[in-house]
């Protein structure tokens, strides 16, 4: 098995003293372009929302939310897109904070709604909606609708970068992420492999060419051979985690998170693990989560890594790849560094 990089690990913590317990404060050499900012958004972002229709589906709808930057007299390329699934029971409007600073780097972020695992579990129901999520019996059928959803989007994308309706996307150069559930999509998308008993199936989407999973899901069950499972994926994926990231509904926490990247058998795949990270706060909201003291300095660290990694995978910006391999990202993250780099 070829091992994955660690950036990340929650073992062996840096001693007192090293540059990895300094204080944080923020400059700009900090970040792999002098300009870049974690609390400024260079262009301004506009939002769109409309509903595909699929009628190979018996007219299923997709609801959509469209991310889009305005263009600047510097950008002489076209902006990548990147497709973002929302977990059990959310929807379009997760992750703002995340999609608003990425955009705003040039990129169009489309989230997409998945109807059957979406807020429809709790809308409109009395108590707290995660009594209704936990309480959920997802059929599967509703399952496979919510990954064949993604291939229907990206078919969509196509069909409306021909006719003008994506100025500036680059249609072809497509990145996807998501959250809990929207990170399992992500690794379906990405290969891996669903079991059923001996028998597996494969959804994989070619288009993408990489991703970023926000707490990456492992099997309900711990699978035979993961090897077989996990190795169905092809492209490199980023698996953000955190120490407190528990689930809400399977009660599972970050070891079995890391079984993805573990078992996935190859160099490309990255673990960051975000030091009292929770579960929802790579989602911008708290669910059934008290209050997170460390959210602010949280959605930084997650939009500013975020970016990061597309400017490596989708630009081919050299420097973004560095700064994440390098010093400069641990230095930047300070006290929230867990471990260390492999």
């Amino acid at each position: 098995m070829v091992p994955f990089m660690y950036l990340y690990q929650f073992r062996d913590y840096p001693k007192r003293g090293s540059i990895y317990r300094k204080t944080f404060a923020t400059t700009r050499s900090m970040f792999w372009h002098s300009e870049l900012s974690p609390t400024t958004e260079p262009r301004r972002v506009t939002l769109n929302k409309g509903d595909w229709v699929d009628p190979t589906r018996a007219g299923r709808t997709v609801p959509y939310k469209i991310y889009t930057p305005e263009r600047m007299d510097r950008d002489l390329d076209l902006f990548p897109v990147i497709i973002w699934s929302h977990g059990l029971g959310g929807t379009r409007d997760g992750a703002g904070f995340i999609s608003r600073y990425v955009a705003s780097h040039g990129y169009v972020i489309v989230h997409i709604q998945h109807v059957g695992t979406d807020s429809i579990l709790w809308d409109g129901k009395p108590g707290h909606p995660w009594t209704h999520i936990r309480a959920a019996k997802i059929p599967r059928k509703t399952v496979l609708n919510r990954y064949r959803d993604v291939h229907f989007a990206v078919s969509q994308l196509r069909d409306m970068a021909a006719v003008g309706a994506l100025p500036h996307a680059d249609i072809n150069n497509l990145g996807m992420s998501g959250h809990s559930f929207g990170a399992l999509t992500t690794q379906i998308m990405a290969g891996q492999r669903i079991a059923r008993g001996s028998r597996h199936y494969d959804l994989h989407l070619p288009d993408f060419r990489a991703g970023i999973l926000y707490s990456p899901v492992p099997g309900r069950k711990d699978p035979v051979d993961p090897g077989l499972v996990y190795g169905g994926i092809r492209i490199p994926l980023l698996h953000f985690t955190g120490t407190d990231d528990e689930s809400p509904v399977e009660n599972f926490g970050m070891e079995r998170r890391l079984m993805i990247a573990a078992h996935a058998g190859r160099d490309d795949q990255v673990v960051v693990i975000l030091k009292d990270g929770d579960h929802m706060v790579f989602n911008g909201s708290r669910g059934g989560l008290g209050d997170n003291p460390l959210r602010d300095r949280h959605e930084e660290l997650i939009k500013v890594v975020s970016l990061a990694w597309w400017d490596w995978y989708l630009k081919g910006d050299i420097s973004a790849r560095d700064w994440l391999q390098g010093p400069a990202m641990r230095a930047y993250m300070g006290d929230d560094f867990v471990g260390h780099a492999h």
